[in-house]
């Protein structure tokens, strides 16, 4: 009885520490013989209510993207294509500023392969990915597929937990590298959030539409075109019935380029290819060129034969000649509307399903609806300002938007690689110049090519030119380390910069204090160690608490808790002057020396990187393995708060309470 007894207190007091460690999917598999030495290996996954788990599509630079990991293919099988995904859902994320794929409820994910090795008995792979809340978790689970026998033909169910060894490792890697927090409340995220999504993607459509209704190639068109429909119609009802045809033909060839362009690549693979870092330098390339276009230095057009070969259909007449017009008018506008037309499916592709279509629908009917209108209303014509140049105008402003959005897509590429080229400083120096050269040319002291003499500057043109020059010194402060809030999602985030300081650290406390051995500035000028024994070495050295930060790179939550609680002045001045901060990233995937990497005793887990042995730390110590995490601990690395050891997201007056707390027993 007494054994009895004590394994059951035993068993209590591990359900007791480990309950935290949260596991929000379960998975089930199964493998299906496709053909031959094909087989399809299917991943079911059932999701927690509230949760939901991030997509391989999730962009660089957002939360952390699913990863389908083959522990034993090489010489044993090949992968045909990419890991095919269930029904997903897109929202955009405001706080990393990219649209984030995830699955709500169901995950499926598929993989065909192809066997090359005929001995091969089992498939090993490892799903890695992210699932969230209000907080978030990295998950790695292992899976053991048995191949079926050639004799065999049914489908086989198989279990990633085989054996006793199979199910402790499987449970150890359920709670391995925790990652950060939800990058916001997602109370039903599979209608309205994408809903959201493509509403965002048709009104910039539609207004980019406009924009370019306004450029050379195409203004002049409406008369020509309206007064066409009216003269050769016999009646007013027939020109109208023409003027019609005409606009749906215009959104019926944009909405088939956006079919053509999802069907050839696929929804999932334009999604795939939009968070491509070799895609964003391409397409920051080829921006670039569509800037120089519109800015006058050559103009982008397509072959002439293509818009000869369509006028001479368009003289045929009826429906037909209709059509093969609205055609006409894609060919001759392609130097002002391809530039834009290319850049809404990119950004459409980002969304992935549907948006490329959407966003075409949104652009043609923008196109579309002033002939359409014109050609109802012909005394409207007379109102239609003339011809001139301000079209070029247009053009010019749309090349300096394109050059700056330009760079957004470099910058993107360089925060995935680390490379540090276009850090924050350097980005927000290019947007003020580009915008700068833009109010200038607004006000009429810079002219271009294809620029008309102008004896005067119109209102409208002077009013345009004083909001373009409000913008660009509006974000001079962000090179000394202002937030500049209005445009967050656009450069990069304040800790990828030159200095954390600013250009000379103006106005900072810190200026000119020498950092201790592996210190460096933190959020909000504090000083921060990333090193756990060079941090711990410090804090005896002056004698303070320690402040344990278990955070993460891709950490929401942990931002908002840096941006909203650590920057209150009670909170900061605690922050710098009273402990010494430790941060700690538990998705750091730099790989540890092999005489430094180990099995977790607590969870049987093989430590590999930085980030595990955090993950690692913070669950054998703490029993929890979600972010933000906080900790307060004296000297020796014990609690100093006994009531509430560690704190995770929380409002200022309770992290300040807990902080002072902790300090004041840290003095006794």
């Amino acid at each position: 009885m007494r054994k009895i007894i004590v394994a059951l207190l035993a068993f209590l007091a591990f359900a007791q520490g480990n309950s935290q460690i949260l596991d929000p999917v379960k998975w089930t598999t199964r493998i299906e013989k496709k053909s031959g030495t094909n087989y399809i290996l299917i991943f079911n996954g059932v999701i927690e209510n509230e949760w939901h788990m991030y997509s391989q599509f999730t962009p660089d630079g957002g939360p952390l993207p699913m990863e389908v990991i083959f522990k034993n293919q090489k010489g044993n099988f090949n992968l045909i294509g990419k890991a095919k995904e269930g029904k997903t859902t897109t929202a955009f994320n405001d706080v990393f500023g990219v649209n984030e794929t995830f699955f709500v409820k169901n995950a499926q994910i598929q993989q065909e392969i192809s066997l090359t090795n005929p001995k091969i008995k089992t498939i090993e792979v490892a799903l890695n990915y992210q699932v969230c809340k209000q907080s978030c978790i990295n998950l790695e689970k292992k899976f053991t597929f048995v191949i079926p026998s050639v004799s065999k033909t049914e489908v086989l169910s198989t279990q990633s937990d085989t054996t006793k060894n199979e199910e402790i490792a499987s449970k150890s890697e359920e709670i391995k590298k925790s990652v950060v927090s939800e990058p916001k409340e997602i109370k039903n995220p599979s209608k309205p959030e994408s809903e959201k999504g493509l509403w965002s993607i048709f009104l910039i459509a539609f207004l980019s539409g406009f924009a370019a209704l306004l450029t050379p190639c195409v203004f002049p068109m409406i008369p020509m075109t309206v007064s066409f429909f009216t003269k050769q119609s016999k009646s007013k009802a027939k020109g109208i019935e023409n003027a019609l045809i005409y606009g749906i033909a215009i959104i019926l060839i944009y909405v088939i380029l956006g079919l053509v362009v999802t069907w050839i690549f696929g929804a999932d693979a334009l999604n795939a290819l939009s968070t491509n870092v070799w895609f964003n330098i391409i397409f920051f390339l080829l921006l670039i060129v569509f800037a120089a276009s519109f800015l006058g230095a050559f103009e982008i057009m397509l072959p002439h034969s293509w818009a000869n070969k369509v006028d001479n259909q368009a003289d045929r007449g009826g429906i037909i000649g209709i059509l093969f017009m609205a055609l006409a008018l894609a060919i001759v506008s392609f130097s002002c509307t391809g530039p834009i037309v290319g850049t809404l499916l990119v950004q459409a592709a980002s969304k992935g399903g549907i948006a490329p279509i959407v966003g075409m629908f949104g652009f043609s009917l923008a196109l579309a609806l002033p002939f359409m209108l014109f050609a109802m209303f012909p005394g409207w014509l007379h109102s239609l300002p003339k011809s001139g140049g301000w079209l070029n105008t247009v053009k010019v402003v749309l090349g300096f938007l394109e050059l700056a959005l330009a760079f957004k897509f470099l910058s993107n590429a360089d925060l995935v690689l680390q490379l540090h080229f276009l850090e924050r400083e350097v980005f927000l120096a290019i947007w003020i110049a580009v915008f700068g050269t833009l109010s200038f040319y607004l006000f009429g002291k810079i002219t271009l090519p294809h620029d008309s003499p102008m004896a005067h500057i119109s209102v409208g043109r002077l009013s345009l030119g004083l909001v373009v020059l409000t913008f660009t010194i509006y974000m001079i402060p962000g090179l000394w380390g202002a937030p500049l809030k209005l445009i967050n999602a656009f450069p990069p985030p304040l800790e990828y910069s030159e200095s954390p300081l600013g250009f000379g650290g103006s106005g900072s406390t810190n200026l000119g204090v020498i950092l201790p051995d592996g210190a460096k500035i933190g959020p909000h000028q504090i000083v921060v160690f990333n090193d756990f024994d060079k941090g711990m070495a410090y804090a005896k050295t002056v004698n303070k608490p320690i402040m344990l930060d278990f955070t993460g790179f891709a950490c929401v939550n942990c931002r908002k808790m840096e941006n909203n609680v650590w920057s209150d002045e009670r909170v900061l001045s605690i922050l710098k002057n009273d402990v010494v901060l430790i941060s700690l990233y538990v998705d750091d995937k730099r790989d540890l020396p092999k005489n430094e990497q180990f099995i977790s005793k607590t969870t049987g887990s093989e430590i590999e990187t930085t980030g595990d042995k955090w993950t690692d730390f913070m669950i054998s110590k703490y029993k929890t393995n979600t972010q933000p995490l906080y900790v307060l601990t004296d000297l020796n690395g014990n609690n100093l708060n006994e009531t509430t050891p560690t704190i995770s997201y929380s409002s200022v007056e309770e992290y300040e309470s807990w902080l002072k707390t902790g300090i004041s027993k840290f003095k006794k």
